[in-house]
């Protein structure tokens, strides 16, 4: 029946991927807020766990990552996050800073359906360019993979550091 055409043609157009960007750049990082639960192989058959929990805060124009590790090698290991639509140059910028006393600087960018935070090149003594990412791909409403990545020719080349596994908390 002519309904029946109507629906199987129309229904591909309704099924948008959760990952498809949103029209509006300030929304690109969305996807992230909740309280999540991570996984990561450790080697020897260990896994390591974690939790994330991001919310926006500041009148809904920053979000805020609280990361901790709950169970492996770096247990008790604990971070935040600042992120925020930089609207005057039209980028996102995020502030990290954890209980090891680390804090990095990244620019916001997005590949595709990937979502991705990365450093500045720093020229190393070495006379290596080290520049190191945070890639959030495959991204669906209650899961996620998370890359950590570093490069050491400036970005062209990229070796995966640690990768976690996100499901969101029910």
């Amino acid at each position: 029946t002519m309904l029946r055409l109507l629906t199987i043609l129309l229904l591909p157009m309704s099924t948008v991927s959760y990952a498809q960007l949103p029209e509006k750049p300030e929304k690109y990082f969305d996807f992230w807020i909740g309280d999540w639960e991570g996984t990561w192989d450790e080697g020897d058959g260990k896994i390591g766990k974690g939790t994330n929990r991001i919310e926006k805060i500041l009148d809904g124009k920053v979000l805020q990552e609280n990361f901790e590790i709950t169970e492996g090698q770096s247990k008790g290991f604990k971070g935040t996050s600042i992120s925020v639509y930089h609207a005057a140059s039209k980028t996102w910028k995020q502030s990290w800073a954890d209980n090891q006393s680390t804090f990095y600087y990244f620019k916001g960018s997005v590949d595709g359906d990937n979502r991705i935070f990365q450093t500045e090149v720093f020229d190393m003594p070495d006379g290596s360019r080290l520049t190191q990412r945070m890639v959030f791909k495959e991204i669906e409403e209650d899961s996620m993979t998370w890359d950590w990545e570093a490069s050491k020719d400036g970005g062209y080349t990229w070796t995966l550091s640690w990768r976690i596994q996100y499901k969101r908390k029910t």
